[in-house]
């Protein structure tokens, strides 16, 4: 069969404010081809997502991803590894490529799914979905007990695990950070896992990031996430080095195969967090699940936004029973609450799967969509490259 369309449709919350969250608005991506219709989400802002797929040629090496995709053949994986290679080579200098083909990416894979009856999973060579014990995903409160009582919601909305990101760290004192750090164990109990997510924001600086490990190792903090920007391999390996008691985690920004590897090979990464709307789609996540059960890294997926995501995230390493940990959306927007029909359910136990049901095994509810869509135009002279088509 051959790729019909491709659609894109905008959507967003009345207000998109400054707090780092993803779910605040989504680049949601409709494929069809064969009588088959998949269902992707980029992890990216969506309309220099949408222009990415849609814009003029600047020259041989920046062509628009549609012209890779659009008639292409879709018959089997390797098809659409085949499409990813050549906008590798067609769209390397068009930066936000990797992100818009993405979305695209797991549109297709789920679309694949469907056609054979069979969930992704099974198409990447699992034999099973093994259980995952989710992690819920929230910021970091303005104040120790904001972050308390967010930890406490966790536990009792039944998570045996909970990761505090953004919000204040790093941008106030050690000590400041040390309550925030502290507040969160509280919060979640002595028992559960606790995470923490630095979003990127001591840049590279090592001394900066070491000074909170003491309180870190204090709170038995699992892991410390992104202290440094996605490319700041150096960085990465000299906190390692001072960081035996608290791992140090990364990889969410990585969108090449080959930025992940260095992150586990160069950086000291002891957990690669992938999110599959950044790094090209499902097969190269696949990828790297493969390198880290190999060098002895953790894989987990990286998600905060709908179960669409979610779903996608979680098939590149569904089949890896030693690879427990799994991001889940803590605190959506009501926008990504929308997004399916039907959220991945959590087991008596806690744990969550992925689904069983063909393709990403969840249902995209277009009717509940319609009330956060921006109608959308990318007009270039008199030629209108794009226009929000029918969300059906």
């Amino acid at each position: 069969m051959r790729i019909e369309a491709v659609d894109f449709f905008y959507l967003a919350m009345p207000e998109v404010t400054t707090a780092a969250d993803g779910s605040q608005d989504a680049a949601l991506v409709r494929v069809a081809a064969g009588g088959h219709v998949g269902w992707g989400e980029c992890e990216a802002a969506p309309l220099p997502s949408i222009a990415a797929f849609v814009c003029p040629m600047s020259h041989g090496a920046c062509r628009p991803v549609g012209a890779a995709v659009l008639g292409a053949r879709l018959d089997g994986p390797a098809d659409i590894a085949a499409i990813a290679d050549r906008i590798a080579r067609e769209s390397m200098d068009l930066l936000q490529a990797a992100h818009t083909w993405s979305g695209v990416e797991m549109a297709l894979w789920d679309l694949l799914g469907r056609a054979r009856g069979a969930p992704v999973w099974s198409l990447l060579g699992y034999r099973r979905s093994e259980p995952k014990l989710p992690y819920a995903s929230v910021l970091f409160g303005d104040t120790p007990a904001e972050t308390l009582a967010r930890g406490r919601r966790a536990v009792a909305e039944g998570f045996g695990a909970a990761k505090f990101g953004w919000g204040p760290i790093g941008r106030g004192t050690v000590a400041a950070d040390a309550d925030q750090f502290a507040a969160a164990r509280e919060g979640v109990g002595p028992e559960a896992l606790l995470m923490v997510d630095a979003g990127q924001v001591f840049g590279e600086d090592v001394e900066a990031a070491a000074a909170r490990l003491p309180a870190l190792a204090d709170a038995r903090a699992t892991w410390f996430e992104e202290p440094f920007a996605g490319h700041a391999y150096e960085a990465y390996a000299a906190l390692a080095a001072r960081s035996p008691a608290v791992a140090l985690a990364g990889g969410e920004a990585a969108h090449t195969l080959a930025m992940a590897r260095h992150l586990m090979a160069y950086g000291g990464v002891r957990y690669i967090q992938i999110d599959t709307g950044r790094i090209g789609g499902i097969g190269p996540a696949r990828a790297v699940a493969e390198l880290a059960a190999a060098r002895g890294v953790t894989f987990v997926n990286h998600t905060f936004t709908t179960h669409l995501a979610l779903s996608a995230s979680l098939q590149p390493y569904a089949g890896l029973a030693d690879h427990r940990i799994c991001e889940f959306p803590g605190a959506p927007s009501a926008l990504a609450q929308a997004m399916v029909r039907a959220p991945i359910p959590r087991a008596a136990d806690g744990t969550i799967r992925a689904p069983e049901a063909p393709g990403l095994g969840v249902e995209v509810d277009a009717a509940a969509l319609r009330p956060w869509l921006v109608q959308t135009e990318i007009t270039v002279g008199d030629r209108v490259l794009y226009r929000t088509p029918e969300l059906a």
